[in-house]
């Protein structure tokens, strides 16, 4: 930085500084606004979708409650109107707990796979994985699920995982590798109440 030995040498140089970057100064400045204005006007549009969204995902979700599969069509379009929202992951985990319930287990194994495909959200993500892997275990998609287990990361999940994977396992008739998956279960934070008797019945 210059140093000045007088006030009038700063006002100058205040000056000359000015009129070689006024323009660029106030052009910034402009841009700035017009950038923040803009911004503004971008999250109240995004906040008055996410509101309506809401609204729709709480009426379809009545209609589904209501009706069941009968209603899947009208879900469906709400899925497909909001890919770019959370809710129609929501909605899709919500047709396929029903569609399960009907005994249409492979639609819904495709309603929570394209759920996982468009959610952005890791905790939604992990659940979406872990009741796709039971589904695939129902179907009798053995490898599919223990694989898409796999693909869990979340340590809070160790003990389910570990769980689920013993489950499918003893069904592959591997009581082996079950044993030393409920074993594995046992260890972590969120193990289940019924790993013991799981361990005894196969120790038997």
């Amino acid at each position: 930085m210059e140093l000045y030995d007088t006030e009038e040498q700063q006002v100058e140089a205040i000056k000359d500084w000015w009129k070689e970057n006024g323009k660029a100064v106030i052009f910034g400045a402009v841009i700035g606004l017009g950038g923040l204005f803009g911004w503004r006007y971008y999250q109240d549009t995004v906040t008055a979708g996410q509101e309506a969204a809401s609204e729709t995902y709480t009426q379809t979700v009545q209609v589904l409650a209501q009706n069941g599969v009968d209603a899947q069509t009208d879900v469906q379009s709400f899925i497909d109107t909001n890919k770019d929202t959370e809710y129609s992951v929501l909605a899709a985990m919500q047709l396929a707990k029903v569609q399960v319930e009907a005994g249409k287990i492979e639609d819904a194994l495709k309603q929570l796979e394209g759920a996982k495909a468009i959610s952005k959200d890791a905790a939604l993500s992990t659940l979406i994985s872990y009741r796709i892997a039971r589904l695939q275990a129902e179907l009798g998609q053995f490898d599919a699920a223990i694989t898409e287990l796999s693909t869990i990361k979340d340590a809070s999940w160790a003990g389910r995982v570990a769980e689920l994977k013993g489950d499918i396992l003893l069904r592959k008739g591997d009581s082996a590798g079950a044993y030393a998956a409920y074993t594995e279960a046992q260890q972590a934070n969120d193990a289940s109440q019924t790993l013991q008797m799981k361990l005894d019945d196969l120790a038997k």
